[in-house]
């Protein structure tokens, strides 16, 4: 090809017509796209997430669907002060911006109070320890249960008067009592009513002792 039918082609109409063609396509196919993804990620259209606290999940599924969010309860815990089926917790919380088509996990209210497992304290820790641990999750404590034995040693739990175990599943709200030792030991006092309060805590007969028979020592001799 000599240089002028190289200048020829490179004039030609055809070949910047094609040229203007293809910048076209490339020019619509990018502002398509922009238009597609301002359209998939809801650029520029948020939602500020409504206070659900306390109402009805039913009703709150519907006030965040009117919103073009979602609403998924992923945990329950218990508030006697609200009915239950009622919201007690949110994420993202009041208040927040988010895009359409979010999601809005909840917390619901349960129908029973929440359970929590009675933790290896008995015979196993002092006062002060079981005190601080029982507290921390969540139990209420009454003043501790005198008896015989080391200070301030667990030897039992009590749970509305019943003795209760590691292990035991009860309410969260519910009060304890710790059975603890009183710093005195059986040779340093005799007195009925500290002696009554082992025998009923170990479950024993506090009238097993005046059933002893008596008996007759036989020796050699006779």
């Amino acid at each position: 090809m000599n240089a002028k039918e190289f200048r020829q082609k490179l004039t030609s109409p055809l070949l910047w017509g094609n040229l203007l063609a293809m910048a076209l396509v490339v020019v619509a196919l990018i502002f398509g796209l922009i238009w597609w993804l301002s359209i998939y990620t809801h650029h520029n259209k948020t939602v500020e997430v409504p206070d659900l606290y306390g109402m009805d999940y039913s009703t709150a599924i519907e006030r965040l669907k009117a919103e073009g969010l979602q609403l998924i309860a992923n945990d329950s815990a218990y508030n006697k002060k609200l009915p239950a089926g009622s919201v007690l917790a949110q994420l993202p919380a009041k208040g927040a911006t988010v895009k359409e088509g979010r999601t809005i996990y909840v917390t619901i209210n349960s129908l029973t109070l929440s359970r929590l497992e009675i933790p290896d304290l008995i015979d196993n820790s002092s006062y002060r320890e079981a005190q601080a641990k029982l507290q921390a999750m969540g139990f209420r404590l009454t003043e501790p249960r005198l008896i015989e034995g080391e200070r301030d040693w667990v030897y039992g739990i009590q749970c509305n008067g019943r003795n209760v175990m590691a292990g035991d599943m009860v309410a969260r709200e519910s009060v304890l009592t710790l059975v603890i030792g009183n710093g005195l030991v059986a040779d340093d006092y005799e007195t009925a009513d500290d002696s009554d309060a082992m025998s009923d805590f170990m479950g024993a007969d506090s009238n097993e002792a005046d059933d002893v028979d008596d008996f007759l020592e036989v020796t050699e001799e006779d």
